[in-house]
This record gives C-alpha cells, structure tokens and sequence, in this order.
C-alpha cells in the first residue's frame, strides 16, 4: 500500500480531463476530411480512381467513411485540392448512410437513444468480439483501460461473458469462421441489448471487401445501433462516440 501511495505522489494525476476540456492530437491525425465541393470533376475522378477502398464517390464528391482506411493517399492529388483531412476525431454516428459524407456529420447526441440511460442507468458493460480482425482495432480499444483514458470512470466496462453485458462491440471484417460465434455470442446477451460496429471492417469488409471469406457488413447479420469508422479507430474516436450517444 505504501508503494502504491509513493507512486501516487510521485507521477500525479494522469487521467485526461477530455471531454470537460478539449485535447489536440497530433498533427499527423488524420481525422474527419474537409471535401471541397466545388473541386474540379477532373481532380475528383483522380482521387476515385486512386483509392484502394473505392470509398470517394466521384459523382457525388462525397467519401464513405464506412470504407475508409484513412490512407491519406487522396489528400495527395493535387495538394489535397478535393480532400484534406482534419484533427477532428469525434466520426460516430447512428446510421450507416451518414459515414457517406461531404465532410459533415450529424450530432451523435442528437441521435442517440433516449430510453439508453433508462435501460441501463448509469453504466454499461459490453462485450468485445474480434470476428477476424488484425488486431489494431482491439489494441486502440484495450488502450481505453489505461489510466490516461479510464474509461470505468465513466461507468463503461468490457466484461467476459456475454451474458453480463449489455451489448456487442464488434472488431474485424467478420470472416465466416467466426459468423457462428459472433451470433452465438450475440443471441448469448439478454434483451434489450446493443451492437456496435467499430472499425472499416465490421461496416463495410474494409481492406477485405469483397474477399468470399468474409460476411463483411455486420448489420447485414445483425442490427447496429452505432458505427465507429477508421483503421482503426483512435481511442478517442470511440470514447466521444460511447459518450454522445449513450451518455
């Protein structure tokens, strides 16, 4: 006990005071793109063809998040004439057709689930599922335990069993060895429960789309209630989109 007290005192208070204050990222980030609408169709079209995800929509000028790996390799046409990627980190939304953007989101709050905070008071435990993932999605969300993030103190916890969760938080592109599981894992967590698709992969098949050895887009299996897009999501990314629209 006196070692933990000494070690106390000695490092301080390192938990992050986001969200009452504000925090920068650095500025390598590549977050929320800013799409100038009124590109040259011509800029665009090189931009299309250039990325590997098929994620920009030429016609429209818009870019499925959804799809988006986040390479940065668009923002290089032209000196990011069409696309620039922003610091701006806060990307949940609630509907799937709303991560096809021109560079804005809906308020997460806005769309969040009244009767969440009725069902579930003040906590909400969750139950993570890595469906075939590489593993940098479930990396970037066991760093929301550490003590810069604590994400406990915000009432949220990732449990075990299914059966003590509230709802399903789902990594990786969803290969067909794990269909089984993940539904079994799903039908395992008592009603009314939750699904969250957090990462290109369980939205869209990211990298792996259209590979046969993939179920890909996870609501195609079963109901989302939140998507969280990147490759993978920064933590941030996924504590303010907890935040706004369970909280």
């Amino acid at each position: 006990m006196f070692k933990v007290i000494s070690n106390r005192l000695e490092q301080g208070y390192r938990t992050t005071t986001y969200p009452k204050e504000p925090i920068q990222l650095y500025s390598g980030f590549r977050g929320l793109p800013e799409i100038n609408s009124q590109c040259d169709p011509v800029i665009v079209r090189q931009c299309a063809d250039l990325c590997p995800q098929e994620a920009i929509l030429a016609a429209e000028k818009k870019i499925d998040l959804g799809r988006c790996t986040f390479c940065g390799e668009c923002a290089q046409v032209a000196d990011g004439a069409f696309v620039r990627f922003s610091q701006n980190f806060e990307m949940g939304t609630a509907h799937r057709e709303d991560l096809i953007t021109s560079g804005s989101l809906p308020d997460l709050a806005a769309h969040a689930k009244i009767h969440f905070k009725k069902l579930f008071g003040r906590s909400l435990q969750l139950r993570q599922v890595s469906a075939g993932g590489c593993n940098a999605c479930e990396a970037d969300t066991n760093v929301l335990n550490t003590p810069f993030f604590d994400l406990s103190r915000f009432g949220i916890d990732f449990v075990a069993s299914p059966r003590h969760a509230d709802g399903l938080h789902v990594t990786g592109p969803i290969t067909v060895n794990m269909k089984a599981a993940l539904l079994a894992t799903y039908e395992a967590i008592p009603a009314p429960k939750l699904v969250i698709a957090s990462g290109c992969c369980p939205i869209s098949g990211g990298p792996f789309h259209g590979s046969g050895e993939i179920v890909g887009d996870l609501n195609s299996l079963i109901p989302v209630d939140l998507y969280i897009p990147g490759c993978p999501p920064h933590p941030l990314t996924t504590l303010h989109a907890l935040l706004a629209f369970f909280k």
